[in-house]
This record gives structure tokens, C-alpha cells and sequence, in this order.
């Protein structure tokens, strides 16, 4: 509990919200990158505290989120046939595919699980060699490397009833693309702690540089982000575009070696389509040549699946930060939790789901 109270205390919130006043002389854009930190500033009423004029853009960092319909109907596909066992985390069974979710195919009678690691997984597949055991391999740098010391376990262990639906992507290539978008309004980011924690933070000064905009790693709790937009609104008030480091309680520069060399092992980089987004090149990871066997889109033939998303879901506009929520159409009606037209309003940490969890809606309009 000692985290919770010490960076959630309110006296010395009050105090960053009045140092951020005192240096705004100019409106400004910037995107928290996580959906964690957006659930955490929608949650806390940050972003009403902020001066007028400072927005804050959500930006893509919801790891349910940015799947790939067709990787969900690949999922789909998987968890339906005979002998398999499919597992995943929690969050991704209501997630729409292009007609069903995995709670429906586990309702018609699909061995779906949900684990807490990807070892359960590898532990499910030595107790049941007759059948064949996938985890949906899903997340940003953050999740990947428990996904590859899994993968490394079951090559290391000649387990070969195991496989991984990988579905990894990466940050920096995210933000570049938002930046070489025609329509981006971002002026600054609060780039997500803990994929720094891993990767560290030396692909991120290039990218101030390149693009002229502040980069400021920063953590999830009240007092994290209400400093790292401090120091974000200080940059772009001086005129300065470069990396800091509002987190480093969690963050080295080298980030873990250990992790990021698994991970170098594992996987190898390649380009990746994002939900509502589209194909952003080198923002992905697959499996490398050494565990290509333990891919699950090739050992269940599941590689030529294509979708179209719904046309009410505004989502993907949502995630490139052009759409608040609650100014789609659909959002309220036609999609809620429990009727999720995308995955942004089932997700724990999708942008929809924080505006409707935490009534960032006008409940006369959707009456």
C-alpha cells in the first residue's frame, strides 16, 4: 500500500496541478501512449484539472485493442477444433471478432481457458500431450518476454504439443507512424514506463529529435502522470523536444538486459497490422526461425484470414487519438460493455471503456 498512498497523495497533486498552471502560456496537445495511464487520468479527473487548453490525446496503447480483427478470427478458428485447448489472459475473451467472441466458442463447446502466465500454458500441455495446447500471445514490449521465456521452455524441454499465437507489437514504430499521420495533432508524449522498464528508453531520442516533440517516460499513478506532464508542458513551453525520465524508480536507460536478450532470441522483428489502424512496418514481433515450429498460425493453417470491421465501430480513430469516445455515435448504444462493437470499449485498459466506466458521457443523449 505504501506506493498507493505516497504517489497518490492529494496535497502534492494539488501542488503539480498549480506548477503546471503557472508555466501554461500556450494550448497543447500531448498523448499518453498507455491505456493504463488513460484509465488512471480518466479515472482521477486529471485531465479536468489541467489548464485550459492542454489536451490530452489517447493514443494507441491498449494491447487488446490494437489486435487485429483477423488475428482474433485466426484465435476464433484455433480455439474451435477438436483437441485444442486455447488459453488466454482474461481480457481478450470479449473481444468481437467478425461474429463471435471467445466466451461464445467456449459456449459451444470450445476448451478456452483462462491462465494467469503463459506457463500455465506450458504446464497444461505436459499434463495433456494428447492434445494440443496455444496461448494467445498478445501485448506490447511489457508482456513479450514471459511470452519468449515460454517458448524458450518448451523448445529447451521438447515439449511439441505447445504453440503461440503471437501477436506482439512495438512502440516506437507506433509513434512514428502517428507523427507522419496528416491529421496528427500531437505536440508531445507520455511514453508508457513499463515497456521502458524492459526495453529501456535509447530508441526514444531519435524520435524527439526527428519529429521535434518532448518524449517523457512516465509512470500510472496520479502523481507519475501529473508529472510527467509537468515536465512535458515545460519542454514544449522552452521550445525543447527531447527524452526524460519521469519514472526512474522503474526505468533505467539500458532498460533489462536479461528480457531484451530473450526477447532477441525469440523473436525477430516484423511489420504488423494494428486494429483500426492498419500496417505499421516494424512494429511487431514473430517468432524467429529457431521456434518457428511453435507458431500456432502455421500449425493450424489459420495464415490467409481476412476481415472487415464493423462500419459503426470509430474506433481505430479512437486509438490514432482523432476521436474522443464519447463523440462516436455508436458509443452508449449501440456498443457498451456488454455489447462491444470494438475492443476499445471491452478492453481493461481501452479508452471507450474508461469514458463509459467512469460516466465521461452525456446520459441524456444516450437515453
Amino acid at each position: 500500500m505504501k506506493y498507493l498512498d505516497e504517489f497518490s497523495n492529494p496535497d502534492l497533486a494539488r501542488r503539480l496541478v498549480d506548477q503546471i498552471h503557472a508555466v501554461t502560456t500556450r494550448p497543447w496537445a500531448m498523448m499518453e501512449v498507455c491505456g493504463g495511464q488513460t484509465h488512471s487520468i480518466i479515472r482521477h479527473g486529471i485531465d479536468q484539472l489541467l489548464p485550459d487548453g492542454v489536451e490530452m490525446i489517447h493514443g494507441p496503447g491498449c494491447p487488446v485493442c490494437v489486435t487485429p480483427l483477423e488475428t482474433i478470427d485466426k484465435a476464433l478458428a484455433i480455439a474451435a477444433q477438436p483437441g485444442v485447448i486455447f488459453c488466454s489472459f482474461g481480457d481478450m475473451l470479449r473481444v468481437p471478432g467478425s461474429s463471435k467472441d471467445l466466451f461464445r466458442v467456449k459456449s459451444e463447446g470450445g476448451d478456452v481457458r483462462v491462465v494467469y502466465s503463459p506457463l500455465d500454458a506450458l504446464n497444461l500441455a505436459r499434463e495433456n500431450p494428447d492434445r494440443q495446447v496455444v496461448f494467445f500471445g498478445i501485448g506490447f514490449e511489457t508482456t513479450a518476454p514471459a511470452n519468449a521465456m515460454t517458448v524458450y521452455q518448451a523448445r529447451r524441454l521438447g515439449v511439441t504439443n505447445f504453440s503461440l499465437l503471437v501477436s506482439h507489437v512495438l512502440v516506437p514504430p507506433a509513434i512514428a507512424a502517428i507523427m507522419e499521420s496528416p491529421r496528427c495533432r500531437v505536440q508531445a508524449f507520455l511514453a508508457a514506463g513499463h515497456v521502458c522498464s524492459v526495453m529501456g528508453t535509447g530508441e526514444y531520442p531519435a524520435l524527439a529529435a526527428k519529429y521535434r516533440v518532448p518524449i517523457v517516460v512516465t509512470g500510472f499513478e496520479p502523481l507519475d502522470i501529473l508529472e510527467g506532464i509537468r515536465q512535458t508542458v515545460v519542454q514544449l513551453e522552452e521550445g525543447r523536444h527531447e527524452l526524460a525520465n519521469a519514472y526512474p524508480r522503474a526505468v533505467r536507460a539500458e532498460g533489462n538486459p536479461a528480457a531484451m536478450e530473450m526477447l532477441a532470441d525469440v523473436f525477430e522483428v516484423t511489420d504488423r497490422t494494428w486494429r483500426g489502424i492498419g500496417m505499421i512496418p516494424g512494429s511487431g514481433w514473430r517468432l524467429s526461425d529457431r521456434y518457428r515450429k511453435f507458431d500456432a498460425e502455421k500449425r493450424f493453417a489459420v495464415t490467409d484470414v481476412h476481415t472487415e470491421e464493423s462500419p459503426l465501430c470509430r474506433s481505430g480513430e479512437v486509438l490514432q487519438g482523432l476521436l474522443k469516445p464519447h463523440e462516436c455515435a455508436a458509443f452508449g448504444k449501440q456498443c457498451t460493455p456488454r455489447n462491444p462493437l470494438g475492443a476499445t470499449m471491452v478492453s481493461s485498459e481501452g479508452a471507450c471503456a474508461a469514458y463509459y466506466a467512469y460516466r465521461r458521457l452525456d446520459l441524456v443523449q444516450i437515453r
